[in-house]
């Protein structure tokens, strides 16, 4: 089988790569393998429960992990204090926005996990499948994470807020 999927890789790769285009095919490849592992193990972690799935999400737990997946996205993928987890796979690029910096992934073999843990949207994906299984599993405790992360995403708004509204005001002077 490891023969199969490394033949398949190469395949891939050579008909896939496009010299503007170097991105690894091969860590894609296993990231999606990663991906449908960690949510196999969620789903088995759920079933074994023996719960039935809710018929449908309800509206406040929709907004709650919508908002909460945005903000821990941000933090972990950008954030200036969360820098010590992503430096194994990135570089340093400068500031971005406020408490943000830009990073690019490291070249080689973590080139994709590089890739995955500086961009929010990558990491959206793990994260709203984290709070999404955790919230079938412990609901109450999941409702209380993703209430913090919202209140956090608020507090966010509000500090920009002030600080455009402070800027206006006094023209920039402090």
């Amino acid at each position: 089988m490891s023969e199969l999927v490394t033949r398949v890789t190469q395949r891939l790769r050579h008909a896939y790569a496009r010299e503007e285009d170097p991105s690894p095919v091969g860590g894609h490849a296993a990231a999606l393998a990663a991906f449908a592992g960690y949510t196999a193990a969620w789903a088995a972690a759920v079933r074994s429960r023996g719960r039935p799935l809710p018929e449908r999400p309800q509206p406040w737990d929709l907004a709650l992990t919508s908002v909460a997946t945005f903000r821990l996205s941000r933090l972990v993928s950008k954030g200036a204090v969360t820098r010590p987890l992503r430096a194994p796979f990135t570089e340093y690029g400068g500031p971005e926005g406020p408490a943000e910096v830009h990073e690019e992934p490291r070249d080689g073999a973590t080139h994709t996990v590089g890739e995955l843990v500086s961009c929010p949207f990558c990491l959206s994906v793990w994260t709203v499948t984290t709070l999404t299984a955790a919230g079938l599993l412990w609901p109450r405790a999941t409702r209380t994470v993703t209430g913090a992360l919202t209140a956090l995403a608020g507090a966010d708004v509000l500090q920009l807020a002030y600080s455009a509204l402070t800027e206006k005001v006094t023209g920039g002077d402090d």
